[in-house]
Parts: structure tokens; C-alpha cells; sequence
């Protein structure tokens, strides 16, 4: 079966960005995103933009736009995220041919040094006025971040695709059962404030220029605990993850309260992920982009290795958490 990506031409797509008014040279370079597709598009006698060609199906007209809108919200604070154009309507959601998209000036940047701790003190400053901005009001339309849905939803599909080998899909059904259980008890033993996140704030989509960080892809934006937005970028072992932890939390909380009961959402936020990323590469193997960017996805050894990690995040869970000082 052919897949909806394949009729995304370089010539439907430059006259897409056409449609809107821009005006093309030609010149297109696809960039490193395997959810959607994304672009930078060349303009004549401008700089050029990005194109984000959103997956069909995965999200309703009202999600992408509540995304653009938080992130604009943001941006009118002055705060660095890469927000989307408007056209001279207002508009920042476009249809061409069946396929919607939208489109943002380009900003480079460099990956942030974590291991600085003026950076890491910085980047928590920023994350901290996002909250601060996030917790006027909720999302509608975008997910809650829940156990149900990273979870046990993406357990309960990939052990229905048939996509697990069948010599280890008891032992990894049993670990990962297992798993969000304890995982269920411990975001049920306190009511943790839900607010509007990043949602997928990752050392990838956080660059940085002499100016400081700037925050893209807000594509995973949702409601959540604010914890979500930091452990991500938390490395190492656990003296060097509270080292990390600390100079965030300091910067933070310049601009924004930090609720420490959330430490306690670290290492379950992180098996979430775990099982949830092979339920996204499963449903995605359709997708020709996929087997050719994750050739490893889908052996033995993959799968061997996931309940190798997952039996160490077992053993974290029963771990106190991570402290601040």
C-alpha cells in the first residue's frame, strides 16, 4: 500500500508555500524529522523558511492550532520559541491539496552545552516562564500526558500488531504490565498540577545561539506536570542527573514555583517514553522513511535489549527519588 506521504512531491510542496504568497526559487532541503515532514524552503531575494508538513491524521485542525497559539502566546512574552507565521489574514494553519502545514522563519543554533551550568540555569529560566505562561489555562484539543495513553494504550497496540517477536512478547508484556502498574500508584499518590508544556523538551529541540536557547518543535506541546520538561534533559549518573537537576531548578524558580513531589515522576516519565517510542516506531514501519532511518527497529537484538532496559527501570522505580539541595 502506498503511503500518504509519497504524493508530497518538491513540486507540490513549493507550490504550497506559492499558495500562501510566498515566492520560491526552487531550492528545498529536508531537515531531520521523520513525524512530519519539514523543510527549509528557499525564497527569492528573502531568507529562506521552514516548511512543516503535518502527518495526516494524527492531529485535528484544533490541536495544530491550539500549538500555534501557545506558541505565539509565548513569543508575544518575548520568550524564545520559534513561533508560526501568519499570512495577512492571521492564519498560520494552510491546506494545499490534502495536505495541511505551516510555516516558520528559520533560526539556527547549536546544541546546548548541558554539562555548563550557566546554561543549564538559563535554559531553566525559560522553561520556567513557559510554565509560568502555561498555567493560564489548559489545553482543550492536545492530550493529557497519562500513563493510559503512553502507556497502556501503546502496550495494548503493540502487543496486538504482531510486531513483537513471539520468544519475547510474554517476558516484555509481563515487564512492561508490571511496570505501569507501579508507575499507576505512583501518579495516583499525589494530585500534581496539570499545565500547558513543551511536551517533547529534549536537548534536540533546544538551540542555542550567543544570545541564549530558543525552543522549537512544540509539536508535542500538552497538559502535564512540569517535571515532563526537565528530565529529559537529565544525564548520567545520579550524582551528575542532581547536579543537572539543581542549576535547572534554580533558574526556574526565579519565574515559577517547582513542586519537588514531582521528582518522584522522573524515572516513571522516563519507562513511559521507553515503551511508547517502540509503540511509535511500530505504527509508523508503513511510513518508507521509517525502516530506512531506524534500521535497527524490529530485530531480535532490538527487542532484547529494550527488556534489558526496562528490567533496569524496574529497578529504578524502587529507588528513592532524585533530591535537591
Amino acid at each position: 500500500m502506498s503511503h500518504s506521504y509519497e504524493r508530497l512531491s518538491p513540486d507540490l510542496i513549493l507550490d504550497a508555500v506559492e499558495s500562501v504568497g510566498f515566492e520560491v526559487n526552487g531550492s528545498l532541503l529536508p531537515l531531520n524529522s521523520y513525524e512530519n515532514r519539514v523543510l527549509q524552503i528557499g525564497l527569492e531575494e528573502q531568507t529562506p523558511i521552514i516548511a512543516k508538513f503535518y502527518r495526516p491524521g494524527r492531529w485535528s485542525d484544533s490541536a495544530i492550532l491550539e500549538d500555534h497559539h501557545f506558541s505565539l502566546e509565548l513569543a508575544e512574552q518575548e520568550i524564545p520559541v520559534v513561533a508560526p507565521l501568519l499570512d495577512k489574514h492571521q492564519r498560520s494553519l494552510f491546506e494545499y491539496h490534502g495536505f495541511r502545514f505551516a510555516l516558520f522563519p528559520r533560526q539556527g543554533g547549536r546544541s546546548p552545552n548541558l554539562e555548563n551550568p550557566d546554561h543549564l540555569e538559563w535554559i531553566g529560566r525559560f522553561l520556567g516562564r513557559i510554565h509560568a505562561v502555561g498555567t493560564n489555562r489548559p489545553f482543550q484539543h492536545r492530550e493529557t500526558l497519562s500513563v493510559d495513553i503512553l502507556g497502556w494504550q501503546s502496550l495494548a497496540w503493540l502487543r496486538e500488531s504482531g510486531m513483537l517477536p513471539l520468544e519475547i512478547a510474554s517476558s516484555y508484556v509481563a515487564l512492561c504490565e508490571n511496570l505501569l502498574s507501579r508507575i499507576d500508584d505512583i501518579f495516583t499518590a499525589h494530585d500534581f498540577r496539570q499545565l500547558r508544556l513543551h511536551g517533547d523538551c529534549h536537548p534536540g529541540n533546544i538551540l542555542w545561539t550567543d544570545q541564549g536557547p530558543h525552543f522549537v518543535d512544540m509539536d508535542d506541546c500538552r497538559n502535564g506536570p512540569a517535571i515532563q520538561d526537565f528530565w529529559m534533559l537529565l544525564s548520567g549518573d545520579r550524582r551528575e542527573m542532581t547536579l543537572q537537576l539543581g542549576e535547572l531548578v534554580e533558574g526556574y524558580r526565579l519565574f515559577h514555583d517547582f513542586d519537588t513531589r514531582e521528582l518522584a515522576l522522573i524515572e516513571p516519565l522516563r519507562s513511559l517514553r521507553l515503551i511508547h517510542y517502540s509503540t511509535w516506531l511500530a505504527r509508523r514501519w508503513d511510513d518508507p522513511a521509517f525502516p530506512k532511518a531506524f534500521p535497527w527497529f524490529n530485530t531480535g537484538a532490538y527487542w532484547q535489549e529494550q527488556l534489558a532496559i526496562l528490567q533496569q527501570q524496574k529497578e529504578l522505580l524502587n529507588q528513592p527519588p532524585l533530591m535537591l539541595f
